[in-house]
């Protein structure tokens, strides 16, 4: 079969030593393997393959048949915003330190760069959401992979709000904010406010609360057909960020929705051969190892 990666896309973050290092290594590598290169921008100055091209971020993925993204989730994320525009899968090479999305190592890199090359790969789809903020005068729309977080813009206060699946009322909550994820994003935020992990294949979103006043606020899984609402308490004068993957897309208020539900649309992530995500949760949470043995976690 054909190599249906031609055109390679590679980011990161470029303030890493070990992250440009590893780029600087992989463009070499894929140039003497026949694919045409591309670097993002923040590349520049640095030694590059002969042919390889440094188009800005923002059009980086537009003719790439694949995005490599080398760095933690957070790089991942970033990526995965121009590689769901552009609609070509996403591979990561983790830099970072969890790293749930981006599960190569740099050791295994190449190999199994060669092995994707020869598509011997995983493939699979992953949910994405679609948030919207519906106000008076319009609204503001956008799409995350992990989670859409509602969050006080003045951290020293808690702030009440209320909760909607399909127009019922759910509850109404006090603490430091929400979490809509998706199941991809199970393991991210929403883990460390007490959620569940939820198997990425799984058509289901997450929601849960942050730092809830309330210890009887839990999180809940609903299912991927559902839209969720929340709305600040009209009592409440002040304002909430809300965050797609991170990135503040606008402001919640009263008198003010915010919508989530899941998207058409979904994000392929490409994997090595024998991808396996509980072995992944395996490692990366440490199950079955005896922190009382220094070597078992490492």
């Amino acid at each position: 079969m054909a190599n249906s990666f031609q055109t390679i896309a590679l980011t990161g973050n470029w303030r890493d030593p070990l992250a440009t290092e590893s780029i600087a290594t992989l463009a070499a590598h894929l140039a003497a393997q026949g694919c045409a290169v591309a670097v993002g921008d923040g590349f520049a100055g640095r030694d590059l393959p002969a042919g390889a091209t440094q188009p800005g971020d923002e059009v980086l993925a537009d003719a790439a048949d694949l995005v490599v993204a080398v760095g933690g989730d957070g790089t991942m994320l970033y990526a995965a915003r121009y590689a769901i525009g552009a609609g070509v899968p996403l591979l990561g090479i983790n830099r970072g330190r969890l790293g749930f999305l981006a599960d190569v190592r740099p050791a295994e890199m190449l190999q199994a760069m060669d092995r994707i090359l020869a598509n011997d790969c995983h493939r699979e789809r992953r949910h994405l959401l679609n948030a919207r903020i519906l106000a008076d005068n319009g609204e503001v729309g956008s799409r995350a992979l992990n989670d859409v977080v509602v969050k006080r813009m003045d951290s020293g206060r808690m702030f009440e709000f209320q909760t909607y699946v399909d127009g019922a009322y759910v509850n109404t909550h006090i603490g430091d904010g929400f979490i809509v994820a998706t199941p991809t994003g199970s393991t991210a935020y929403a883990l460390s406010c007490g959620g569940p992990i939820v198997a990425p294949q799984l058509n289901a979103l997450v929601l849960a609360p942050i730092c809830p006043h309330t210890l009887s606020d839990r999180p809940i899984v609903i299912p991927g057909s559902s839209r969720a609402e929340i709305r600040l308490r009209e009592q409440d004068a002040d304002q909430a960020a809300v965050c797609c993957d991170g990135e503040v897309i606008g402001e919640l208020g009263a008198g003010v929705t915010l919508e989530v539900s899941l998207s058409d649309q979904s994000l392929e992530l490409i994997h090595p051969p024998g991808y396996d995500f509980y072995e992944i949760l395996r490692s990366k949470l440490h199950w079955g190892r005896s922190s009382r043995d220094p070597q078992a976690m490492e």
